[in-house]
Formats: structure tokens, sequence, C-alpha cells
């Protein structure tokens, strides 16, 4: 894709973004910790309206990548943060990207967006969730728990003995949040 055409696709995609702008939805997120610098406090249902019209426009999934890839990589936009993984074509995501992609969460809204918007549907997303869950960084164990409950709800992966005692074993060592996505695990299971 030409350099042109692809700044061009990213200026009009925050063009939208500032277009859907809401200031008291960015206090509210400013004030209760979200870390990125720069919050539009867009809607989730915009961005993802804004993302299927922006699709419409790219055509061929090397150019949605490359525009996922460098929306991803924009870590002080919350609202790129949560549109790259709508944007990103499943079947292009590989093992390692979607690692590198996992390992760079940085707020537990970016890692439910991106387990429900992409990973579930990768190839591979059932050894991903096992590589994650098995980290120590907290926002990479909680993707990995949240990619788990995905593919769980999707019916990709069912609970076995051995995930329920390892999930068991860690909601007795943890804090908020996994520790309620570590409980909605084991209830759904039920």
């Amino acid at each position: 894709m030409d350099t042109d055409k692809h700044r061009e696709l990213l200026r009009g995609i925050r063009k939208e973004f500032f277009a859907f702008r809401n200031g008291i939805i960015a206090d509210k997120l400013r004030k209760a910790g979200d870390p990125h610098g720069m919050i539009m406090g867009c809607l989730l249902v915009d961005v993802v309206n804004i993302m299927r019209q922006a699709s419409l426009t790219m055509g061929d999934n090397d150019t949605r990548a490359q525009v996922a890839q460098e929306l991803w990589n924009d870590t002080n936009s919350r609202e790129c943060r949560l549109a790259a993984p709508m944007l990103y074509p499943p079947e292009e995501m590989d093992l390692e990207m979607a690692l590198q992609w996992s390992e760079t969460v940085e707020s537990v809204e970016v890692a439910d967006n991106l387990c429900h918007k992409l990973l579930r549907h990768i190839d591979g997303s059932d050894a991903l969730f096992r590589q994650l869950i098995s980290q120590e960084k907290p926002l990479v164990k909680y993707t990995g728990y949240r990619l788990l409950l995905n593919l769980m709800l999707i019916g990709k992966v069912q609970l076995n003995d051995t995930l329920r005692v390892i999930i068991e074993t860690e909601a007795s060592q943890v804090e908020q949040p996994l520790l309620s996505l570590l409980k909605d695990i084991l209830e759904e299971e039920n």
C-alpha cells in the first residue's frame, strides 16, 4: 500500500474518532485511571461502526493488517487500541503476532476487546491462551484467561480437570479484576 493512502486512511479514522468524542466519558475514564494519554471517550459501538466503514474502503487484507498494526502501535490512544483488533484480519494473525499484541495490553478494556474481536478467531487460539496464562505479568495473564472464557463461550474449548485446578489455585492468590474473571470461567462451566 502506498504511504500517502496509508496516512489518509489513518487520518480519516482518527477524524471519525474526533467526531464521536464524548468529553463526559473521557473524563470518567481518566478519573478511573485509564492509562492512555489521548482518550476521546468514544462508545465501543461507535468504534465498531467506524471500523466497519473503514474496512469497506480498504479492500484487501494486507491493507487492513497494515492499518490495524499502525493503530495498535499508537499506545497513547484508547480508541486506536480498541479499533485495531476490529480491523486486523484474523486469518492474517499468527501466534507470534498475537503473543506480541497480548504482551503489550495496557488495560482490562483493551484486553477484553482484543480477545473478543480478534484473538478468539485466530488459528491456534487455544495454544495462545495457555501460553498467556502461564506468564507473570498480571494483564497478560488476564488476557489469557479472558481469551479462555471467550473460547469457552463459542465452544472451542472446554474446561478439563487440569485447567479447573489451575484456575482454582490461581483464584486463591489473585485480586480483582482477575479474580472476577476466574469466577466467571468456573461458573460458565456449570
